[in-house]
């Protein structure tokens, strides 16, 4: 089979026939049909991010069960599923206080060793996961955890942008913050996760809601999603109640923090390179009982949220197809990479071509 891999950072993203291993116990196999390229995977190629390599990349993605490990029972061959970064291990001290973003687990074993749950690898010849997920693949193997079922009319060439973009971003909102309806809410940030964090925002009924980003060809986007207002720089938001920095940046990240309002809430959703600091003036933000908030995807439990995300685009409520500027082959994920970082893109979804053989029902 192939996939996408990274050998080092900073080295060109390669198409490599590769071989993966059966699952294991509760674990599953997943033929791969869409797989998204995020800003996530740009840190990585990057080396922002200090990541086990050689790694096949990609961490959203939707797809096909093929096989299941021992153990599995609630999932089978056919059934269609979004996979999720965080495959919770539902037994740590956070699983189990219902904080499964915080899995202990997927923080200290999975993301930081390019690993599966038992602290080994399904890809051979020392290749490591990337977040548990590694879905710029032609089929993938998984924790039982990390694929969720959903409904079988869903498109799986569009909903596979849930399993981290969609789910970061409303989730931030509904979760995170737990915006009210009436609350006046700024996003920085148009892309993938900052137009989820602006329906996030429309689906709890916020208003006013201020769509930051430099980048014009952002806006009208922006507005089809819910913002009510657009604006070309940080600067132009003042006193709201929510801010989001949905990109991550120094220097956006201080922005949202200096545009709130008495009482307001900055939260970080986008993340920035390891062991950058922000600088805030700490009396200005007690004397304005204001606050800042870190947002882990979404603070989301996958097994829940994701479905509920699902059927809200199902019912129209959720526009996941504006999200998505356009398709290319998994030969092409180095040209897709380009493009985002190029910012010519919001979402580009890897498709495999070669599904003949799996049952798409």
């Amino acid at each position: 089979m192939r996939a996408a891999v990274l050998a080092a950072p900073g080295k060109p993203v390669e198409i490599l026939d590769v071989e993966l291993d059966d699952p294991r116990v509760h674990e599953v196999e997943v033929a791969i049909t869409a797989a998204g390229v995020c800003g996530s995977d740009l840190h990585v190629v990057a080396g922002d991010w200090e990541v086990p390599m050689p790694v096949v990349l990609g961490h959203e993605g939707a797809g096909v069960v093929t096989r299941v490990g021992p153990g599995v029972d609630d999932l089978a061959p056919g059934d269609h599923v979004v996979l999720s970064w965080v495959p919770q291990c539902r037994r740590c001290r956070q699983c189990e206080a219902g904080r499964p973003w915080q899995c202990e687990l997927v923080a200290n074993v999975v993301a930081p060793g390019g690993v599966l749950h038992d602290g080994t690898s399904r890809w051979r010849g020392g290749l490591h996961h990337y977040l548990g997920v590694s879905s710029f693949a032609e089929r993938v193997v998984v924790p039982r955890s990390g694929a969720v079922r959903i409904r079988e009319d869903a498109p799986l060439d569009v909903v596979a942008v849930v399993g981290c973009a969609v789910a970061t971003g409303v989730g931030a909102v509904q979760n995170t913050a737990r915006v009210p309806a009436g609350a006046s809410v700024g996003v920085i940030g148009c892309g993938g996760v900052g137009l989820s964090v602006i329906q996030g925002a429309r689906l709890s009924g916020a208003a006013p809601i201020v769509a930051c980003d430099t980048n014009p060809a952002k806006h009208d986007v922006a507005r089809r999603v819910g913002a009510t207002e657009v604006v070309g720089s940080a600067a132009e938001l003042r006193d709201l109640d929510f801010v989001f920095d949905a990109i991550g940046r120094i220097e956006t990240t201080e922005a949202a923090i200096a545009a709130l309002g008495l009482g307001g809430a900055a939260v970080v959703v986008g993340l920035p390179p390891t062991g950058r600091t922000a600088r805030f003036d700490p009396l200005a933000l007690a004397e304005a009982n204001q606050r800042i908030l870190g947002s882990n995807y979404g603070s989301v439990d996958p097994q829940r949220d994701i479905p509920r995300l699902i059927d809200l685009y199902m019912e129209r409520e959720l526009d996941l197809d504006a999200l998505i500027s356009g398709r290319r082959p998994l030969a092409e994920a180095a040209a897709a990479l380009d493009d985002l970082a190029a910012g010519r893109v919001l979402r580009t979804l890897l498709i495999n071509e070669r599904t003949d053989d799996v049952d798409q029902r």
